[in-house]
């Protein structure tokens, strides 16, 4: 397990650093980010995603079902922003803004399509709070990439530093987890994860099947919040692979798309 994972300031700071640097560019090519702009993020944490955005005086909403998260979040924002919003609560369970005007111009959805059971609602439920004209970003982890399981969480060096140990069958993987000592919650949050696993060509046909379209697609072999972790410098994916369906999965780690509205 790494520092990030138990001291949450750090991992806080290292998100504040990799958004500034590659999301408010990228977002920038696709929408105009003002004062005025409205932003929301699902599954945001601690919120270091957001911090950017508030800088630029955007308005900024987060939402999580961690009530932990959300406290750490307005501690960290007390002197940072005044209009920022917290939540706790099940996004499911979030009203649907009123009228357009509420809505958002740009909704972050930053590794969490990988932690949901049941895509499809989850996917049409976001595409109510984004204004016509919005934009949704979505990064994840493929599923198939070395740490798509999110294993690095492990306590024991053996399972956190091993790759693609998620991809063995179910009782072969549970049993070297409780080999390895690792805790009941690890062993259940490991494999909740491995139920709810997210490939590129699964991701696509569900954001189709919900109404969004894609203005922009980036496969990472390096994440860019390697550089932040592992002093790596991003890299994307090269577009032979890229164009290789399932293959392409086991070298990104990490896919970023940009997605609107379908108005057909």
């Amino acid at each position: 397990m790494q520092k990030r994972h138990t001291d949450r300031k750090v991992y806080f700071r290292e998100l504040e650093i990799t958004s500034k640097e590659f999301y408010i560019g990228y977002l920038s090519d696709f929408t105009e980010l003002t004062p005025k702009s409205r932003i929301l993020e699902v599954g945001c944490g601690e919120g270091g995603n957001l911090v950017p955005f508030a800088q630029l005086g955007c308005r900024v909403t987060g939402i999580d079902i961690a009530e932990c998260r959300i406290k750490d979040a307005k501690a960290y924002f007390s002197e940072i922003s005044n209009h920022a919003t917290f939540v706790c609560c099940d996004f499911m369970q979030y009203p649907v803004p009123c009228n357009e005007e509420d809505k958002y111009d740009v909704i972050l959805l930053h590794d969490v399509i990988e932690h949901i059971p049941i895509k499809e609602p989850f996917l049409a439920h976001l595409r109510k709070f984004m204004k016509p004209k919005g934009v949704l970003f979505v990064g994840f982890p493929a599923w198939q990439m070395p740490f798509g399981g999110h294993q690095q969480i492990c306590r024991s060096k053996l399972c956190s530093h091993l790759p693609f140990i998620h991809l063995l069958p179910n009782p072969l993987y549970k049993l070297l987890l409780k080999t390895c000592n690792e805790e009941k919650g690890t062993i259940n949050e490991l494999m909740s994860i491995k139920d709810c696993r997210t490939s590129i060509e699964l991701f696509e046909r569900l954001i189709h099947q919900c109404g969004f379209s894609v203005a922009d697609q980036k496969l990472w072999f390096i994440n860019p919040h390697y550089k932040q972790k592992f002093h790596l410098t991003p890299r994307l994916l090269p577009h032979w692979v890229w164009k290789m369906k399932y293959i392409r999965n086991f070298f990104t780690t990490s896919c970023w798309y940009i997605l609107n509205i379908s108005h057909k």
